[in-house]
C-alpha cells in the first residue's frame, strides 16, 4: 500500500511566503522594469502600485527579519543580505524609473551604502545584480543607451569601489589609533613597574604579547595606583592643600616624575626633572620632612611649570623604605600664608608610609610569584627528565627547561668519549646558532684548551668570570664561534664519579644568570647526567638482550620476534617475503686447525660481509654457531637467490690472514619464500634448513632454493628408478 506524501503545515506554508516576499517582489519589479514599466508618474496603473506595495512589505520583512536574527544571536548569511539589499535596489530603480535619469545618483549612494555595510561578497554580488539589471533598463529600452549604461556602470564601480576603501582606511586609522593608545598605556606600565622595582630597570622587554604574568604585573601597577590614588585624597582633605603630589624617582634615580596628584591648579610639573634642585631635591638629599612657609611666596618650588601659582606653605615629605632608600616625595602645599603643624606633617608622613607599604606588598607579591614560577618550571623540567626513556628524549628535555629557565639565546649539550686512545667530544643537540650561522648538532672535535672541554677536564663550571673579559672565547674548537653572548656558563654533566659531557648556556644579556637561576641549572645538569647515564645503560642492556655478543647481529631470539612481525604485515598486505639460511662449509675444521680464536675472527668476517650485502630493509640475525639467517621483506625467491649468490661470492673471495698463513672459506645457503614455499613461520625455517642441507650434501659453496631442492629430488628418484 503507498503511503501518501506528508504536506507541511499551514503555518510552516505561511512562514515560506512570507519568506518569499522579498525575493518575489524584487525580481516581479525588476521583470516589469525590464519590459518598460514604470515610464513617469501619470501613467503608473493598479499593477505597478501593486508592485511597489509589495516591494515595500518585502523591504520590511527582509529588515525586520536581519533585525530579529541579529536579537537573538544567529547568525545573519549571504541570503538574508541579498534580500534585503535586493529589495533596496529594486526600490531606487523604480524611483529613478519615475523621476527620470537625474535621480540615477541615489542608486549610487545605495550602492555605496551597501558596499560599506554588507559583507564584501553580498556587497559585490549586489553591484552585479545592480549592473545586470541597469543593462536591462538601458539598454533594453525601446531607444539603447550604451553611453549611458557605460557611465552608470563606471560611477557604480567608482563610487562602490572609493567608499570602501575611505570605510576601510577610517578604520584602518581608528585600529591604528586604538594600538597606538594600548602601546602607551603599557609603555606607562613598564615604566611605573619599574618605577615600583616591581621588574628590573635593565629589563628591555615589552608587555605586548600579554602573557599571564604581565597581565599579573599590570594589576599589581593598578593596585599600587588604586592606593596611591587614596592617600592623596585622604592628604588632600585632611590637610586643606591647594596641591598634593606623590613625585616618584625614575628608575635611574636621577629624575622625578609626577606620578599623581590632586591640585586645583593646572601648572604641576608634569614632564621629568632634576631631583636634585630645589626645595624637593633638599628633602631627597637630608631623607628628612621640610616644612616652609613665606607671606612673600617661597622660592626653589620645583613641582610647578613656570608661571605657576605662589606658593606661601610647603610639607614635602620623602618616601622611604626600611633600608633607607629614598623612593619619592610627598608634596602638599597652601596659597594661602597657612603653615603646616606638626600634626600636618605627621599626618603626611603617615601616608607617606602608606604609599610605601602598598608598593612593597605588592614587590613581595611579584617575587613570590616570579619564584614561585621560577619552581615551578625547575619541578616541570626534572620531571621531563625523569620521564625521558632515551639519550636524544633527555638532550630535547634539557635544552627546553634550560631554556625556559634562564631565557637563553644558546644552549648545547655534548658528550665526552674515547676514539682510538683519543678524548673527543660530540655536540649532541643545540638550539640557537653559532657565529657563522651553522648548525652544530653531531659534530665532533678533538680535547683542546677550550671551554668545554676544560669543564670536562676539570669538573667545574667555567668560565669562572665575565665572559667579556676574557681575550678569546673559545667555547668548542677554534673553527667555531659564538658571537654577541653577554653571558656564558658550562656546567658538567657528572654521573656519579664519570663526567659524561657538558651543559652550554649562553645569553646575550649579561645578567641573565643570577644565582639561584645558576643553581638550578646545575641542578638540572645533574640530573640531565643521571638521566643520560640511565638511557645509556638501558640502551645497552637492550643492545646485549637483542644482539649477538661476538658478531654484532641480532641474536636468535630477537630473529625470531622480527620473523613473526615480517610475516604478519607479509599476511596484512600479502606482500612476498624469502628467508635465507647460511652455514660456513667445513668450520669445525677450521676450529680444529686454526683454533677457536681465528674460529671467532671467521665468524665475524662472515657477518660483516653478510650486512654489508644485505639491504637496509633486510634483518641479518646469527641463527647459532656457524648459521645466520636473512629475512627479506617484499623480496621472491628470484630476487632473495641473487643477493644470496652475492654474499655467496664475496664470501668465497675473502681471504682471511692467520698465524699458519692465509685462510679462505666458503658458504651454503638455503632459501624459502613466503606464501610460494609455507605459509607459516617455521615451516618457511625447516624448508630453508633442507634447502641448505641439500647443498651441503651436494657439493657446498651453492644458494639452493626450494625450486632447486625439489627438482634435485625429482632428478636423483629418476636415476634411481
Amino acid at each position: 500500500m503507498t503511503s501518501l506524501p506528508e504536506f507541511p503545515s499551514p503555518g510552516r506554508l505561511l512562514r515560506l511566503a512570507v519568506r518569499s516576499i522579498p525575493a518575489a517582489a524584487a525580481l516581479a519589479t525588476f521583470i516589469h522594469l525590464a519590459r518598460g514599466g514604470f515610464r513617469g508618474l501619470q501613467t503608473l496603473g493598479w499593477t505597478e502600485a501593486a508592485l511597489v506595495g509589495c516591494l515595500l512589505v518585502g523591504i520590511a520583512v527582509a529588515a525586520w527579519r536581519r533585525a530579529m536574527r541579529g536579537a537573538v544571536g544567529a547568525v545573519i548569511d549571504l541570503r538574508d543580505d541579498l534580500e534585503l539589499g535586493g529589495a533596496l535596489l529594486s526600490a531606487a530603480f523604480v524611483v529613478v524609473a519615475i523621476g527620470g535619469g537625474d535621480l540615477f545618483p541615489i542608486v549610487y549612494l545605495l550602492m555605496a551604502f551597501l558596499v560599506a555595510f554588507l559583507p564584501r561578497n553580498a556587497g559585490l554580488t549586489l553591484l552585479g545584480v545592480a549592473l545586470v539589471f541597469d543593462a536591462l533598463v538601458t539598454l533594453g529600452g525601446p531607444v539603447p543607451n550604451a553611453t549611458g549604461y557605460l557611465t552608470h556602470a563606471a560611477f557604480l564601480a567608482l563610487f562602490s569601489g572609493l567608499y570602501h576603501l575611505v570605510l576601510a582606511a577610517r578604520i584602518a586609522a581608528a585600529r591604528r589609533a586604538e594600538s597606538d593608545a594600548v602601546q602607551k598605556r603599557i609603555r606607562e606600565v613598564e615604566e611605573r613597574a619599574r618605577t615600583f622595582r616591581l621588574v628590573s630597570s635593565g629589563t628591555q622587554d615589552s608587555f605586548s604579547g600579554m602573557s599571564s604574568d604581565e597581565k599579573w604585573l599590570v594589576a599589581s601597577v593598578k593596585e599600587i595606583e588604586g592606593a596611591v590614588q587614596a592617600a592623596l585624597e585622604i592628604a588632600e582633605t585632611g590637610l586643606r592643600t591647594n596641591t598634593c603630589a606623590a613625585f616618584l624617582l625614575t628608575s635611574d634615580d636621577r629624575s622625578l616624575k609626577l606620578y599623581d596628584c590632586r591640585s586645583g591648579s593646572e601648572r604641576v610639573q608634569r614632564e621629568r626633572f632634576n631631583a636634585g634642585e630645589g626645595i624637593i631635591g633638599g628633602v631627597l638629599k637630608r631623607r628628612a620632612p621640610v616644612r616652609m612657609n613665606s607671606p612673600n611666596g617661597l622660592k626653589g618650588v620645583t613641582h610647578y611649570e613656570s608661571g605657576g601659582p605662589a606658593v606661601q606653605a610647603l610639607l614635602a615629605v620623602p618616601i622611604l623604605e626600611a633600608s633607607g632608600l629614598v623612593r619619592g616625595v610627598l608634596v602638599a602645599d597652601r596659597l594661602a600664608n597657612e603653615p603646616f603643624s606638626d600634626q600636618d606633617e605627621k599626618l603626611l608622613s603617615i601616608i607617606a608610609g602608606e604609599v610605601l607599604r602598598s608598593i612593597e606588598v605588592e614587590r613581595v607579591m611579584s617575587y613570590i610569584r616570579k619564584t614561585r614560577d621560577e619552581k615551578d618550571r625547575f619541578f616541570r623540567a626534572i620531571e621531563e627528565l625523569n620521564r625521558a626513556g632515551s639519550p636524544d628524549q633527555v638532550f630535547v628535555a634539557v635544552l627546553e627547561s634550560t631554556r625556559q629557565l634562564a631565557g637563553l639565546d644558546f644552549c648545547a649539550v655534548t658528550l665526552v668519549s674515547e676514539v682510538d686512545g683519543k678524548r673527543m667530544h660530540r655536540v649532541v643537540r643545540m638550539s640557537g646558532v653559532t657565529a657563522q650561522g651553522q648548525a652544530l648538532s653531531g659534530q665532533s672535535f678533538e680535547d683542546n684548551n677550550g671551554l668545554v672541554a676544560n669543564v670536562v677536564r676539570y669538573g667545574a663550571p667555567l668560565p669562572g668570570r665575565d665572559i667579556k673579559a676574557m681575550d678569546r672565547q673559545i667555547i668548542f674548537d677554534d673553527e667555531t664561534q659564538i658571537r654577541g653572548l653577554g653571558a656564558l656558563k658550562i656546567f658538567p654533566l657528572v654521573a656519579g664519579d664519570r663526567i659524561l659531557g657538558t651543559l652550554v648556556a649562553g645569553s646575550r644579556k649579561k645578567a641573565a644568570f643570577e644565582q639561584d637561576v645558576l643553581r638550578m641549572i646545575e641542578v638540572i645538569a645533574i640530573q640531565a647526567a643521571q638521566a643520560v647515564l640511565r638511557a645509556q645503560l638501558y640502551e645497552q642492556m637492550e643492545r646485549m638482550a637483542t644482539t649477538d655478543g661476538l658478531t654484532g647481529l641480532f641474536n636468535h631470539r630477537t630473529f625470531q620476534a622480527k620473523a613473526d612481525e615480517v610475516l604478519a604485515q607479509s599476511r596484512r598486505y600479502q606482500r612476498k617475503f624469502s628467508l635465507i639460511l647460511t652455514d660456513v662449509d667445513h668450520f669445525k675444521s677450521v676450529n680444529d686447525t686454526y683454533g677457536h680464536p681465528t674460529g671467532d675472527q671467521v665468524l665475524k668476517g662472515v657477518a660483516r660481509i653478510i650486512k654489508t650485502m644485505a639491504r637496509d630493509t633486510d634483518i641479518v640475525a646469527r641463527y647459532g654457531g656457524e648459521e645466520f639467517v636473512i629475512i627479506m621483506p617484499e623480496t621472491d625467491a628470484k630476487g632473495a637467490f641473487t643477493i644470496s649468490e652475492r654474499i655467496r661470492e664475496a664470501v668465497k673471495a675473502e681471504t682471511f690472514q692467520t698465524e699458519m698463513g692465509p685462510l679462505k672459506i666458503t658458504m651454503s645457503l638455503g632459501i624459502a619464500t613466503f606464501p610460494d614455499s609455507a605459509m607459516e613461520k617455521q615451516q618457511l625455517i625447516d624448508l630453508a634448513d633442507q634447502c641448505l642441507y641439500h647443498s651441503k650434501r651436494n657439493g657446498r659453496n651453492q644458494s639452493v632454493t626450494v625450486a632447486i631442492m625439489q627438482g634435485g629430488r625429482k632428478l636423483q628418484a629418476a636415476n634411481a628408478s
